[in-house]
């Protein structure tokens, strides 16, 4: 759903004015001159734009006195207290969601578990946790509940933003299920609905290990294997939202099944479910089953004998074809980073050496040098404050930079 109705629209229609705001968010406080430059405006241009953010209050401008001789400088900044906007996580077992400023700082935060992932259950839950963080909010910021700009939803899979639609997701077990109309009626709010990788990108790219980095991708490992792209500056989603299917990327015609139905993805071969499923089948009947991957790094550390001979392997094979899929991306699209984050990351020194490997090996030329791959094993907290900063970007119409 497009916020183009909100007021503040009619504040920075124009695209320079919302590259503006935009850089004032991820760099402020910054003065004139700065935008001028990281812009590449002249300083005359940033001032005639600026006039319709300061009268709307949406940016303000402060002023500081030298402590010794000099004229005093200004700074611009975002008036953080103008609105307050809601981010929403959803998955398969768990809902959570953060209210933010304008500045995206996280004011209250909230979660529900999940009975069940059904579009109807997860919508309600999403709903619910809005209510509850505005509600809280407003005890202490009376305001609060009048000034909400909208909703952000991060959600697994194909999701076509545009349309607020889930297209596919294999680990919710979506199929074109409608996202952003339901729940603004349900709410009375704007949604905006994006891949939860993506919304990932977003908030690595504002206060994360993406800033000032015009080309990475965010990999996630945990239950799947997803991505998002950051590509010089703007966020790419593809031709219908479907870009950075990296879980989905073919890599053994042979290989076992994945969730989506097909054969030997680098989700069936990488993700948790993958590790799992390697350690059941390598153990001999006489050993007790492993039931969870937290079960498998406990044994992979410490757990000795067959027990950790076989996990070791597991998550070694596993990092092995991450390894290759992360060349594919390198080689594709020579990515000044990588930024491994999800729940599995906190496996990393159990896939990483071998992930490493397999990635110096397959790479071509050049790419896995220029490539600095980073760990950001995040929190919830993170995808949710994401997902609210698609509402800030879809509001000011500003590409990431």
């Amino acid at each position: 759903m497009s916020l183009s109705g909100h007021p503040v629209q009619d504040l920075i229609g124009e695209q320079t004015r919302a590259e503006i705001f935009a850089l004032v968010l991820t760099a402020g406080p910054i003065s004139r001159t700065g935008l001028a430059r990281r812009l590449g405006l002249a300083p005359s241009t940033v001032t005639r734009l600026l006039p319709p953010l300061l009268d709307g209050d949406y940016l303000r401008e402060t002023e500081t006195v030298p402590k010794g001789p000099g004229r005093p400088q200004r700074f611009l900044e975002v008036n953080a207290e103008r609105h307050v906007v809601v981010g929403v996580k959803i998955g398969p077992r768990l809902v959570s969601a953060v209210l933010t400023d304008m500045a995206a700082n996280v004011l209250a935060r909230a979660e529900q578990a999940l009975a069940d992932s059904t579009p109807a259950t997860a919508l309600a839950a999403a709903a619910e946790l809005t209510a509850r963080l505005v509600a809280e909010t407003a005890a202490e910021r009376p305001h609060a509940a009048d000034s909400v700009l909208g909703i952000g939803v991060g959600v697994s899979g194909h999701v076509d933003s545009a349309a607020g639609v889930c297209r596919y997701s294999a680990i919710l077990d979506w199929q074109k299920v409608a996202v952003a109309e339901p729940l603004s009626r349900t709410t009375g709010l704007p949604v905006v609905v994006n891949n939860d990788v993506n919304t990932l990108v977003v908030a690595e790219r504002w206060f994360g290990q993406g800033r000032d980095i015009d080309s990475f991708a965010v990999v996630t490992v945990g239950s799947g294997i997803g991505c998002g792209l950051l590509l010089d500056g703007t966020l790419y989603s593809g031709s219908s939202g479907m870009a950075g299917e990296l879980g989905h990327l073919p890599l053994d015609p042979r290989g076992p099944m994945c969730s989506c139905g097909r054969r030997g993805c680098l989700e069936a071969l990488a993700s948790e479910g993958a590790v799992l499923r390697q350690i059941r089948d390598a153990l001999p009947p006489t050993v007790a089953a492993c039931p969870d991957i937290a079960t498998a790094m406990a044994w992979a550390r410490n757990g000795g004998g067959a027990r950790q001979a076989v996990s070791r392997s597991a998550f070694a094979e596993a990092g092995t074809a991450l390894g290759r899929g992360l060349a594919g991306l390198c080689n594709l699209l020579n990515l000044q980073k990588i930024i491994i984050a999800g729940e599995g990351a906190v496996a990393h020194d159990l896939f990483g050496p071998a992930m490493t490997t397999a990635l110096r090996e397959h790479a071509f030329s050049e790419a896995a040098h220029d490539c600095d791959v980073q760990l950001d094993p995040v929190r919830d907290d993170l995808w949710a404050r994401g997902a609210a900063c698609l509402v800030i970007r879809e509001t000011v119409r500003a590409p990431l930079s």
